[in-house]
């Protein structure tokens, strides 16, 4: 069976030759689809090193001195004291579980600032973010440590005096790991050289939105209390966490209270944002990208799989005489299915082996998505020449399934007069 099969295919070999050029056209053009895609879908899922679920953004506005309300601060009344006793004042709200302050740190913000962190001879990259806030910042947003360190354990540190720094921050160094650096307290900061801290843990990477990937995402958390004052003012950052299950009208019932319960001073709460609105509004452009793109390959699979599924459709349309003479020569539907279905398989195993001989060469020459660093990742062209060969299979399975069973229906002698 399977030497006819090979001598079948070599007569037909020019009506053959045009129909594997353009399953490697189909084969190569797919590959490229696909892994576009998974570059962009697998960046979008990995883990984020945090948790914004039912997390908010509170907002702080001062009185001017032209409110009748306005109270000068001096020595004896601060901004600074008026936010921390907004900040206690909500964390005795029955529905909030932390409460933190920060400087240019919480997620999806759009704004930040860079950190110069150094051990001996080891150098971070120049654009770490420096995450500089109060130790809840962590149980707030739920970040981890890579040895299973809790949020409150990490919390406590901070408020040791320790540093936390993710676990990529010096990965230029062979991919050093800072795991490996915990409790080292030769740490130097910001260029200051005078003085050491020690690093109480490494994070589990923190990204810096969706679509960035967590091995070029670095960061430095550092406690905003060994600054003293400087840090409790109106115009950062104040986050807080609702207990889950407890957040249903949470703004609607905090703005309630707002007058009554949280005017302290010249301070007061001016707006109050959900991170799910935050991260939605952050991302939209990334968002609409990605949609597009979806669109856009979808449209351009479906033009793939029509076309090919025509091209085999037509080609075992045509052969229903063959198919008839088969039959007469007492082959069973089975072996003339798996005949049809054999010769379509092989043509895609032949052209398979220079399909991925040119995925190779366009990746080698960074003609495809980047990711890790790189163009060319050899499991993941594995994945997607393997899941292009399972498209195509199935394109040609029913392109050649469909009209190959409605062919052997047909009476012989009707097929062979209609021939």
């Amino acid at each position: 069976m399977n030497k006819k099969l090979f001598i079948q295919i070599g007569n037909e070999w020019r009506s053959n030759l045009w129909l594997a050029l353009e399953l490697l056209v189909v084969s190569v053009v797919m590959w490229y689809i696909i892994d576009l895609l998974y570059c962009r879908l697998v960046t979008r899922l990995e883990p984020r090193g945090f948790d914004t679920e039912h997390c908010y953004l509170i907002g702080m506005g001062l009185l001017t001195d032209k409110s009748p309300d306005y109270t000068p601060y001096d020595d004896t009344h601060r901004e600074c004291d008026d936010v921390r006793e907004m900040m206690e004042r909500l964390r005795r709200r029955p529905e909030v579980e932390a409460v933190s302050l920060s400087q240019n740190s919480y997620p999806y913000n759009g704004s930040n600032s860079t950190a110069q962190v150094d051990y001996d001879t080891l150098h971070a990259y120049r654009w770490t973010i420096r995450r500089i806030v109060t130790p809840d910042f962590v149980r707030v947003f739920r970040y981890r440590g890579t040895r299973g360190e809790t949020p409150e354990q990490l919390a406590e540190m901070l408020r040791q005096g320790d540093i936390l720094v993710s676990d990529n921050i010096f990965r230029k160094y062979d991919g050093l790991s800072a795991t490996s650096l915990v409790g080292r307290d030769a740490f130097h900061l910001f260029g200051d050289t005078a003085r050491t801290y020690r690093l109480g843990a490494a994070l589990q990477n923190v990204r810096y939105h969706d679509y960035e990937e967590a091995r070029v995402s670095y960061s430095l958390v550092f406690n905003m209390d060994l600054l003293g004052d400087q840090g409790y003012y109106a115009d950062n950052e104040l986050c807080v966490r609702v207990r889950a299950g407890q957040d249903r009208n949470f703004i609607e019932n905090l703005k309630a209270d707002s007058e009554k319960q949280f005017r302290i001073g010249n301070l007061y709460i001016s707006e109050i944002a959900s991170f799910a609105d935050i991260r939605r509004s952050y991302q939209r452009s990334w968002d609409n990208e990605l949609r597009n793109r979806l669109m856009g390959i979808g449209f351009l699979l479906l033009n793939v799989f029509l076309g090919l599924l025509g091209t085999f459709w037509f080609r075992t349309q045509q052969r229903r005489g063959e198919i008839a003479l088969h039959k007469v020569a007492g082959a069973s539907d089975a072996a003339v299915f798996g005949r049809l279905m054999s010769e379509g398989f092989f043509l895609l195993l032949a052209v398979t082996v220079p399909a991925v001989a040119a995925d190779i060469v366009l990746a080698h020459f960074e003609l495809n998505s980047w990711r890790n660093g790189t163009t060319l990742e050899w499991p993941r062209l594995a994945f997607c020449v393997a899941a292009t060969f399972v498209l195509i299979a199935a394109m040609i399975g029913i392109g050649i399934g469909l009209p190959a069973r409605r062919a052997m229906k047909v009476q012989p002698a009707e097929a062979l007069h209609d021939e």
